[in-house]
């Protein structure tokens, strides 16, 4: 009962502190969310089971590869912004590959939003009767309407505010499992019974799984297409304070998560989460459920916003926000009735994966082309792995 109460005080406190007027005036900051939403989409609730069972006491060590592989990633697409907003005009290839990668990620943002509003679906119709594929299909169906009507009637910032509360919501429910995994960790080192698990893969399988979690730490890039919003500085700043962020709450919460579980009672479902944190405490499996809601409908308003700018930016002003708004939510749709979430995430992985790999690429170019040669070779090994990702990348399902 005691740690119920504080994990709700904590959730809570955070809550207010992120509410604060003072805070949201702050450009930087609210430019933050956008990549910070889609970022933290559904890698939180999926990252713990699946890295415990898969890497046992090497968990976090995997977590922390894959948000220095994001960070690597995101160096090349902050160079890259800079590059083309601040330097000389580009030849045209290096133009054309640009536009090529950018209508690739438009892609993966369309096939992203539909994952999330998906597992969306999936959270909210398990707490009914209707717990079946159709109703959860009407329910995603439902939302990505909303969010286009939403879009249509207040544009990016509507957007935006909607996407602030819920990961308002997010963050605190996020401070209150930290919280709780804390003090379920400290009583378990107090009384030394802390778990050393097995990994259940190893070798090159262990590694082609960690390739295909790259897509649970996406949504940095989000920050590039905000340009209609905010300027260049604030949004390379945006980028890196979501990525720091991100990678500390991720980094923490593996660390906590991964010696406390037992073998058998882990599992790679999209709701293990729900279960295993109700062992920690009761409170944590309500406020799961509703973190996951929040986490999937942030995100996906993440990734419809930056969709938007996106489009808006290749189509050289003629395709306004609103109407891809409109573009997306029926390509989303017609994904959500013919494809499950399985196909869902693979195909997502993969695009967002050829998307980093064109611009690791683009960067090793423009670094050689400006004679920065220590910066160059770094890129084109990026671009390399890059591509070993796109072919070799296991879903993060199939890694159970």
């Amino acid at each position: 009962m005691i740690l119920n109460i504080a994990i709700l005080l904590t959730v809570v406190v955070v809550a207010f502190l992120l509410l604060q007027p003072r805070l949201r005036t702050i450009p930087a900051w609210m430019a933050m969310t956008t990549p910070l939403a889609s970022i933290i989409g559904s890698g939180f609730l999926v990252l713990g089971p699946i890295l415990d069972s898969a890497y046992g006491a090497y968990a976090p060590l995997a977590m922390a590869a894959l948000c220095i592989g994001a960070y690597a990633f995101g160096s090349a697409i902050r160079y890259n912004m800079r590059v083309f907003e601040t330097g000389a005009p580009e030849p045209r290839p290096v133009v054309l590959l640009d536009r090529l990668g950018s209508w690739t990620l438009g892609f993966a943002y369309v096939v992203s939003v539909a994952y999330y509003l998906n597992l969306f679906g999936a959270f909210a119709v398990s707490l009914t009767p209707l717990a079946d594929p159709f109703s959860a299909r009407m329910v995603t169906t439902a939302i990505f309407v909303l969010i286009v009507l939403v879009g249509w009637s207040g544009g990016f910032k509507s957007l935006e505010w909607m996407e602030y509360f819920s990961v308002t919501t997010k963050l605190a429910i996020i401070s209150g499992l930290l919280a709780g995994l804390a003090v379920y960790f400290h009583a378990r080192a107090t009384d030394n019974g802390l778990i050393f698990n097995q990994p259940s893969m190893s070798g090159w399988g262990a590694v082609t799984l960690g390739f295909g979690l790259i897509v649970t730490v996406q949504g940095f890039e989000t920050s590039r297409y905000l340009g209609n919003t905010y300027d260049l500085k604030t949004r390379l700043k945006s980028m890196r304070w979501a990525q720091w962020l991100s990678s500390a709450i991720y980094l923490l919460y593996i660390l906590l998560m991964a010696y406390v579980f037992e073998r058998g009672q882990l599992k790679t479902t999209e709701t293990a989460i729900v279960d295993m944190m109700g062992l920690v405490a009761p409170i944590l499996s309500v406020l799961l459920v509703a973190a996951a809601l929040a986490a999937q409908f942030s995100a996906a308003v993440a990734d419809t916003s930056g969709s938007g700018g996106l489009v808006w930016q290749l189509s050289g002003k003629r395709i306004s926000p609103r109407i891809a708004y409109a573009i997306l939510a029926a390509i989303g749709i017609g994904i959500t009735w013919i494809a499950d979430v399985f196909e869902i995430i693979a195909y997502a992985s993969r695009a967002f994966a050829l998307y980093y790999t064109m611009e690791a690429g683009l960067a090793a170019l423009n670094a050689w082309r400006q004679e920065e040669r220590a910066k160059a070779v770094p890129f084109a090994l990026l671009a390399v792995l890059g591509v070993a990702i796109v072919f070799l990348g296991q879903p993060f399902e199939s890694g159970g």
